[in-house]
């Protein structure tokens, strides 16, 4: 009678946590993806709705002429270029010297090797706003202020720490057997780093370029500060909606949906090699 009233009891348990941590996660969910929401709201209502006072969660008057406005502020597609083109390449070359970085540091034991981590930690304990000045008089006597150069040389300096550390966690949970097998069976280093490690290390490497890649699109600071209005970047043309009457907040949200757009598709695109191979590779025949 006793164990026949305890597996009851033992089976409540379990469903109450999953409960719990379900409505937590439903917390969490709507938390982070109300603002999302909010954006697109505001969007596609129209602009005196945007200032109402009395804000309805509902759209009660669906429009496009938000987007329309956006458009019609400033150039739209230049600064879009301009950011895509910085962040491509930033990612571009990130990953690929990163990962160099990263296989140095993990692999071969040299000298300085503790103060080269201890450095990639420091760098990125720095506040971005402290260097503003040191690389705007750095960039100037260079001859890239202005440039696309100087601010893709200027976000590689804190997206490449980022990158060597975060690559750096990925190498080192591949255990060194897998290449000293690939090399015994007759694979050079190289050549078992790109059979046998390179597969693993696929997944670290899209996950890193993800974050690379936004950090690289929503950075403002830097872009408004080292680009002129000519070369503004998509970040700094959202600015063009706060002028001295004030803030077009509906447009603005359009403009804010349109930008987010190539956040989405890329996501949608990498999603599942994310998620995928984390454990495959050294069992594939």
């Amino acid at each position: 009678m006793t164990s026949t009233a305890a597996a009851p009891a033992a089976t409540r348990r379990p469903r109450k946590s999953r409960l719990v941590w379900n409505l937590l996660g439903l917390l969490v969910f709507v938390t982070a993806g109300f603002p999302v929401y909010w954006m697109l709201n505001t969007a596609f209502k129209p602009a005196k709705d945007a200032i109402d006072p009395d804000p309805h969660f509902f759209p009660r008057v669906f429009t496009t002429d938000n987007f329309r406005r956006a458009l019609d502020i400033a150039d739209f597609w230049g600064p879009v270029g301009r950011s895509l083109t910085v962040s491509l390449v930033v990612v571009v070359i990130g990953i690929a010297v990163g990962m160099l970085a990263a296989l140095a540091i993990s692999r071969f034991a040299f000298r300085g090797r503790k103060i080269v981590i201890v450095g990639i930690l420091a760098v990125q304990m720095i506040p971005l706003v402290a260097m503003i000045i040191p690389v705007f008089l750095l960039l100037n006597d260079l001859g890239q202020y202005d440039r696309l150069t100087g601010l893709i040389i200027t976000y590689l300096t804190f997206i490449l720490p980022f990158t060597v550390w975060t690559l750096r966690g990925f190498i080192v949970n591949i255990p060194k057997e897998l290449e000293e097998a690939a090399m015994v069976d007759g694979c050079t280093r190289t050549g078992a780093f790109i059979r046998v490690v390179f597969p693993l290390l696929a997944p670290g490497m899209v996950a890193t370029s993800v974050y690379g890649f936004i950090q690289a699109w929503n950075e403002y600071l830097y872009a408004l500060m080292l680009m002129s209005q000519q070369n503004q970047t998509a970040t700094v043309w959202l600015g063009n909606f706060t002028t001295k009457n004030g803030t077009e907040y509906a447009p603005m949200m359009a403009g804010a949906t349109m930008m987010a757009i190539p956040i989405v598709i890329l996501f949608l695109l990498v999603q599942r090699k994310m998620a995928a191979g984390l454990t495959a590779g050294a069992v594939k025949g």
